[in-house]
Formats: C-alpha cells, sequence, structure tokens
C-alpha cells in the first residue's frame, strides 16, 4: 500500500494481514504495557477539516505508543482548498513530515493530498469512506466471534461513509451483509457493486432492504450510525421524519437477531434518536467502546504498514494469506 484511501482499493489478504498485525500489536500493549518503538522519529500530520474526539486522540495516541509524534493542524489553520489549494497543502506538508492523516468533508480532497503528497496519506473520514472505522470494526467482530467469514451483520440507517467501508470490509472476510435504509438513503449503487464483486472471492452477499425487522433477524451484529452527520444539518428535519420511529436501534429490534449478536455504532451516539440508552449500555451485546478503542489498534497497524518497519507488515500479511489458505 502507498496510501490507505478506502477498503475498496485492498485484497482480501491485505486488510487480513491489517487485522492480524492490529491484533499483535494491541496484545503486545496489553501484556507488556508499550509497544516496540516502530515508528521511533517519525512524525504524522493530521490535517481536521472536521472536529473529532475518536480520531483525534487515537492517531494522536498510536504514534505516542509507537514511539513517534504528531502534529494536529485545525481547520482554522489549514483552510484546505481556500487559502491555498489541496495540491500546494500537500506539496508542502509531504516535505515536513513522514504521513499525513486527513479527515475531510470531500473525498475528493483525500484524493489530491495523496495524488501530490510525497509521504502515505491516510483517510481519517471524508464524505465517500470512513476506512479507519471500516477496519476497527472488522477487528471488533473477530475478537467477539473468532471469526469473520459466514456471520450476519445487520446495518439499519443511512448509507453513508461508514457503511460503505462497513460493506468493503465484510466484502474482504466473507461476510454476508444486509443493510436496511428508508428510500432515498441507500447505499451507493456503484459501493453495492463493487462490494458484490469483491465478495465473489470470500463468498461475501450484500443485501439491500426496506424492512430493519427483516435485517435484522437473526443477525450476529447490529450495526447503526447516526441520521444526520456533521455537515448535513440543513437536512435534520428531513431525515428525522425518514428514519424516525422505524429505524431505530432498541430492544424490540434487538430481539430479532441471532443468541449472542452484538450492537455496533461508530459514535458518538445520538442516544434516543438511532440507538436506545438501553441498547448503548446493555454490558452483555454492546461492542460500541470496543469499538472506539480499537481504533488506536487498527490505525498503528496502517501506519506502521505505510510508514514503518515494512518487512514486519509483509511478515503478518503473509502469515494471514496462509491461514486462509488452510
Amino acid at each position: 500500500m502507498d496510501h490507505f484511501l478506502t477498503l475498496g482499493d485492498l485484497t482480501p489478504d491485505q486488510f487480513m494481514g491489517l487485522l492480524d498485525l492490529a491484533t499483535k500489536l494491541k496484545t503486545e500493549l496489553y501484556k507488556k504495557g508499550r509497544n516496540k518503538p516502530l515508528l521511533q522519529n517519525k512524525t504524522l500530520g493530521m490535517i481536521f477539516q472536521k472536529p473529532s474526539l475518536r480520531t483525534r486522540v487515537s492517531f494522536d495516541m498510536a504514534m505516542i505508543q509507537l514511539g513517534g509524534q504528531a502534529l494536529y493542524l485545525s481547520p482554522n489553520e489549514i483552510q484546505l482548498g481556500k487559502r491555498e489549494s489541496v495540491a500546494d497543502v500537500a506539496r508542502v506538508i509531504s516535505r515536513y513530515v513522514d504521513g499525513i492523516m486527513a479527515r475531510v468533508f470531500a473525498h475528493s480532497d483525500m484524493v489530491e493530498l495523496a495524488r501530490y503528497s510525497r509521504v502515505p496519506v491516510v483517510n481519517g473520514l471524508s464524505d465517500y469512506s470512513h476506512p479507519c472505522q471500516g477496519a476497527a470494526d472488522l477487528l471488533t467482530i473477530y475478537e467477539r466471534f473468532g471469526k469473520l467469514k459466514g456471520l450476519k451483520v445487520a446495518f439499519v440507517g443511512d448509507g453513508n461513509n461508514v457503511a460503505t467501508s462497513l460493506a468493503f470490509g465484510c466484502a474482504l472476510t466473507g461476510v454476508q451483509l444486509v443493510l436496511a435504509s428508508p428510500e432515498g438513503y441507500d447505499l451507493r449503487a456503484d459501493v453495492v457493486a463493487q462490494a458484490a464483486e469483491m465478495g465473489q472471492a470470500t463468498g461475501s452477499t450484500i443485501t439491500l432492504l426496506r424492512d430493519p425487522v427483516e435485517a435484522a433477524r437473526d443477525a450476529d451484529v447490529i450495526y447503526t450510525d447516526v441520521w444526520t452527520s456533521m455537515g448535513q444539518e440543513e437536512e435534520t428535519e428531513q431525515r428525522l421524519k425518514a428514519f424516525a420511529p422505524t429505524y431505530q436501534v432498541n430492544a424490540e429490534l434487538a430481539s430479532h437477531a441471532a443468541p449472542g449478536y452484538i450492537v455496533m455504532h461508530c459514535l458518538p451516539a445520538h442516544r434516543g434518536q438511532e440507538i436506545t440508552e438501553e441498547i448503548c449500555d446493555d454490558e452483555k451485546h454492546s461492542a460500541l467502546w470496543d469499538q472506539a478503542e480499537n481504533r488506536m489498534h487498527v490505525q498503528k497497524a496502517i501506519l506502521v504498514e505505510l510508514m514503518g518497519h515494512k518487512k514486519l507488515a509483509h511478515k503478518t500479511a503473509s502469515k494471514a494469506k496462509a491461514k486462509r489458505k488452510k
């Protein structure tokens, strides 16, 4: 990998290699209380057009725990594409740092950053995809069930950037994905087509429905996201009419899932809208906080792959390929 812009760019072996490396780094941290300084003397420049709790802290701590450092660049400092062109920002910053993470509105800005950067670019979020979240999601599911292939994931809500990355992650790992969205809020047709094509190699399928109950039936995972994302505030009233109350993840909907199901949400959660307080805080079934933690661990793996010990990442990917063949 030269950059990490979308999970749709990866092969199953590359993706499983990242998950395996994330697991290794997480285990090392828990057992030894620290990670090896695989990114010692490395600096990650972090460009933010959108504020974030998890993205800011997880990348910052990932770099610190790997022996490197992170440089936060706020929206006012950069004004990406306004005060200075995206291409020129990439040309300049990439001469100062060893890698760039960007959290932007338009995915086209992410692509342009990567095009003109001399160092690897990581997508911290764009309107098209949220690949770090998708990787954390699949790692969380794997930890809970001990496998991925053959599981059923039901996504209930807006077919947005989070749903896009989830679709690609499921396609790469043989997970059966069912999405229930109201009319006008379906996952993009090109994403559905790409995920279906990717899934041919792993046995994954993708299905679009209107009925969340049908989607949740016998599901191992029920996943939801906010009905109105940052930058869509003017659509709030329209979206509430489209989603509420049918597409809320609550106890009644969860009762249709398989025994041992888990509930996931990328956060922040609008409690009482897309998900209830009861479901968020259900100690047995809620995986929300594991997801949030795993952002840091998968991002460590991504950063090591792009900026650090290539031999370690390649070795881990090779082991993942060997396991898949067994």
